[in-house]
């Protein structure tokens, strides 16, 4: 029986390691890049290697960035009394895309996950104390899953025995998506949405 050229087979096993990527669509991948022309294939390399080479992480909130500190930190114009703790740096792109929040950022690079081996020192979390001088209010932005609960829960606990009375620990509200209908909801969507209502 025929077998695949050790080139093609190295590079599946290497598309395989890739989330959200199967053996199948490894392969798919891997001929698709076979039939291209090389000059766009030296131009893919070179631009995975400037991924390594050109991006940073910001020496203050860990933020992927061109340069350190990150243009967000180092902008005057920021409220920083304000500092939002999010597990990754897509999402604070996000928050920023929102175009709601001003104030600073703090990027985890993940959220405790004992079954994951994940702990809170694989985590930039231990630095969140040394950011809380001025601050009046940390915002805990991590996911509405498991592990972002118990992130949360973990900052909240580091930061009550170590920082000061008037800082506010606020949690963002999680809710019913505009769109969405309640019959489908789980109950804990419906319980956050009814915590986080506001008044009109």
């Amino acid at each position: 029986m025929p077998t695949l050229p050790k080139a093609i087979r190295q590079l599946t096993e290497s598309f395989e390691k890739l989330p959200g990527i199967g053996p199948k669509s490894a392969q798919r991948l891997v001929f698709y890049l076979l039939h291209t022309p090389e000059a766009s294939l030296q131009q893919f390399a070179d631009r995975l290697i400037a991924l390594k080479k050109d991006v940073v992480l910001c020496e203050v909130c860990h933020n992927v960035s061109e340069r350190s500190p990150c243009s967000i930190c180092d902008d005057a114009a920021r409220d920083n009394t304000l500092l939002c703790v999010v597990e990754q740096p897509l999402d604070a792109i996000a928050l920023e895309s929102s175009g709601t929040y001003a104030g600073t950022y703090h990027v985890l690079h993940g959220a405790i996950a004992p079954l994951n081996n994940i702990g809170p020192d694989q985590l930039y979390l231990k630095d969140v104390v040394g950011r809380l001088e001025g601050v009046s209010e940390l915002i805990l932005a991590t996911n509405p899953t498991m592990e972002g609960e118990a992130t949360a829960l973990y900052i909240t606990e580091l930061v009550r025995a170590k920082a000061h009375e008037s800082l506010r620990i606020t949690r963002i509200g999680h809710g019913l998506p505009i769109g969405a209908d309640i019959e489908y909801a789980d109950s804990m969507t419906l319980k956050r949405a009814m915590e986080g209502r506001r008044e009109l």
